[in-house]
């Protein structure tokens, strides 16, 4: 797979603008009002510890973190024990505060789509590729670590 793609840090703004901008134009209806939508602020730092745990992973183990490009190693330790794409499930927690902050409906259609795109876009994809790359190790490890969590 080569040429320019999006990457899913575009996708992540991009769902953020579009939370933003459904919250202001069609709220639908505020499901979680002042303060408790502060609740917000733990999946949105529990994903970004998430993120940067397995951006520290890849960096140790000086393997490349853009989907699309090929790995050197098959990282299965640290945050990886719990989850087999814990990037985008940190992506995911950190919409789904920004959506509770937010505390309209609306926004949380977007947290949805965002989720369905990851996976069909880049983890089906890397999921191939790592197959190819690490064989039987990735089958054992598929086998014992859930996609998600």
């Amino acid at each position: 797979m080569t040429g320019r793609r999006i990457l899913p840090p575009t996708y992540f703004l991009a769902a953020i603008v579009l939370m933003a901008a459904l919250h202001w134009s069609a709220p639908v209806v505020s499901v979680i009002a002042t303060p408790w939508n502060l609740v917000g602020i733990l999946p949105l730092a529990l994903g970004v510890v998430l993120n940067l745990m397995a951006d520290r992973a890849f960096a140790k183990h000086q393997t490349t973190v853009k989907p699309f490009e090929q790995p050197r190693v098959l990282v299965t330790s640290g945050v990886f024990r719990f989850s087999r794409h814990p990037m985008y499930l940190g992506m995911v927690l950190m919409l789904i505060g920004i959506a509770l902050l937010m505390g309209s409906l609306s926004p949380f259609l977007i947290v949805g789509v965002f989720a369905l795109l990851v996976d069909r876009l880049f983890i089906t994809a890397e999921g191939a590729m790592l197959s190819a790359t690490f064989g039987e190790d990735w089958a054992n490890y598929k086998r014992s670590v859930r996609r998600w969590l």
